[in-house]
């Protein structure tokens, strides 16, 4: 009984170590956001949301903020009406949509 219950901590922490990297990525890329908006590199994500909600498709089950090629991007997790999960990649700056990926 004692060895069992020293494995389920020992794999418990060793699951709480895993998530630890996942946190510290999420805190960075929070900053990493709002820093944009306040330099004007980036539209809130609010605001955003606003100008293309209609046009994602779906439900929105996720969102990740990123630089690619240059520029600031918001990916989006849709899942559509059958159940399949898109992402939809969208210019930070001017809520263009730049590519849809799964459809």
């Amino acid at each position: 009984m004692l060895h069992a219950l020293a494995r389920l901590a020992l794999a418990l922490g060793v699951a709480a170590g895993a998530l630890a990297p996942a946190h510290a990525d999420r805190a960075r890329e929070q900053e990493d956001a709002r820093k944009a908006v306040e330099r004007g590199e980036a539209l809130p994500l609010v605001e955003l949301l606003g100008r293309i909600r209609a046009q994602l498709g779906g439900e929105l089950v996720g969102v990740s903020f990123e630089r690619k090629h240059g520029r600031w991007v918001y990916e989006f997790k849709v899942v559509g009406e059958g159940g399949q999960i898109e992402e939809v990649y969208v210019d930070a700056a001017t809520a263009e949509i730049l590519k849809r990926e799964g459809r």
